[in-house]
């Protein structure tokens, strides 16, 4: 490889309208007169040599010999270091590849999310930039376009995350010589308080779902903490009642319509969970229930193992388990604000209670939560109930403990106090119970006779001679 040369050239014609290019005579005369270029050699796959050339870098076109030798400088590190020099592959280009690349190792949903972002948010406005030219101040001014036009922090830290992780590739491939993402600062999201319901609201939703179909779907989520799409995927053979265990080997997911079973969120989340006696007898009724309607549906039942089916045994979509929840949700707090409204105003009849109740503002017994969120709301009780962190998370199967923190660290602050007191309460017994030894042992003591001798013995007991004999 060549170490490269810098020249100025010029776009003048001569008469024939030949251009003049180094040969100008107004470049000796003149020296801003024509551009600054720079040239380097580089070897190719093939063995041979290729000559590359430039005339701008980005922003526009050398002005100064300066500038061109910068460039070249900036040129041969790269080269130094092995980077692939192309000067016509796009952001675009690369970005279409990269996602085509990467479904052969992402989730079909995980894919769905990347697609989006890379083509309806990041090539329109950053895909004509060539590869090598993407800069740090290119992805500066996509955040900002992206924050002006209103959209959310967490989905602006998405969009950053997607194209941070293409050009890291990049970099790997020896594509780019540094992530141009890796420093771009990113608008800070506020975190999401979760409101999980406590043990009285989930008894409350399960009153009012017990006549439901998918009473014992929501049962196992809440009592496993599984993630919606583990619930739908699990199938028989992967649940032994006998030893109280299930094993989540995979998910359900949607993905444009289409319903994809794939491998669980992370390899921590493939993890057997047990199960308590209440989940036990739900999945045992969920059984029979099946039974029946296998009979009901006869041949034309889809039998494909899954334990919580639709009534034909086919798989049940994410979004009609959410609707159907919410519908639960939506009823027992009716249910409950009349009850209220009533026990409050018992000289009104029903009919005038519900009348009543649309006026009337009542605190909202069952706040609206996900089905994701019976999983947060399993965590958060044993949190509560002092099951230790470490536990809680490899129920949830976080892959690290930090997670667990993460998600419930609001929590935290006060099993820590509950803990402090806890101690504070054995040290307290602790210290009463040797007081009380104290005070024991002081009260039966032999006395020394009033006026005695120090060292004398005590006749107390007149039973007892000197001799020690009765």
């Amino acid at each position: 490889m060549s170490k490269g040369r810098v020249y100025r050239r010029c776009a003048c014609r001569d008469e024939a309208g030949k251009q003049l290019g180094k040969a100008c005579p107004k470049l000796a005369a003149d020296r801003k007169h024509g551009q600054w270029y720079y040239a380097v050699d580089v070897p190719t796959v093939d063995g041979r040599r290729k000559t590359v050339r430039r005339s701008r870098d980005g922003g526009g076109r050398f002005p100064t010999k300066k500038a061109a030798e910068s460039a070249l400088s900036e040129l041969l590190k790269r080269l130094g270091i092995g980077v692939e020099i192309n000067d016509r592959e796009t952001v675009a280009a690369f970005l279409t590849g990269w996602v085509g690349d990467m479904r052969l190792a992402l989730k079909p949903s995980t894919m769905l999310n990347y697609g989006r972002y890379v083509n309806l948010d990041i090539i329109p406005a950053i895909g004509a930039i060539k590869l090598e030219q993407l800069r740090h101040n290119h992805v500066q001014a996509f955040r900002d376009d992206l924050m002006a036009a209103g959209r959310g922090a967490v989905t602006v830290d998405r969009i950053l995350s997607t194209l941070s992780s293409a050009m890291s590739d990049a970099v790997e491939q020896r594509r780019l010589p540094y992530n141009p993402v890796e420093h771009v600062r990113r608008p800070p999201a506020k975190a999401v308080e979760r409101l999980p319901w406590d043990a009285g609201q989930f008894a409350l939703f399960f009153q009012h779902a017990k006549a439901d179909r998918m009473v014992y779907l929501f049962e196992t989520i809440a009592g496993c903490a599984l993630r919606r799409g583990e619930a739908l995927a699990l199938r028989w053979s992967d649940i032994d009642l006998d030893a109280r265990a299930l094993k989540v080997r995979r998910t359900l997911s949607d993905v444009n319509g289409a319903l994809v079973f794939t491998a669980p969120k992370t390899d921590g989340s493939a993890a057997s969970v047990g199960l308590s006696q209440r989940v036990v007898e739900a999945l045992k009724a969920q059984r029979a229930l099946l039974e029946l309607e296998r009979a009901q549906w006869g041949a034309e039942y889809q039998d494909n193992d899954l334990v919580f089916p639709r009534e034909d045994g086919a798989p049940l979509r994410p979004k009609r388990v959410l609707r159907h929840f919410r519908s639960i949700t939506n009823r027992a707090r009716r249910a409950r604000q009349i009850a209220d409204y009533q026990r409050a105003h018992p000289e009104l009849s029903e009919a005038e209670a519900l009348e009543g109740l649309k006026t009337a503002t009542m605190p909202d017994p069952l706040p609206e939560i996900r089905v994701h969120d019976l999983r947060h709301g399993a965590a958060t009780m044993l949190l509560a109930e002092g099951v230790p962190l470490a536990v809680v998370s490899k129920m949830l199967r976080h892959t690290k403990v930090s997670t667990t923190v993460d998600l419930y660290g609001h929590l935290l602050h006060d099993v820590a106090l509950n803990a402090a007191d806890a101690m504070a309460s054995s040290l307290d017994a602790a210290a009463a119970e040797l007081e009380a030894m104290r005070t024991a042992e002081t009260t039966l003591r032999p006395q020394r006779p009033a006026g005695a001798p120090a060292g004398s013995r005590s006749t107390a007991n007149p039973q007892v001679s000197d001799g020690g004999r009765l």
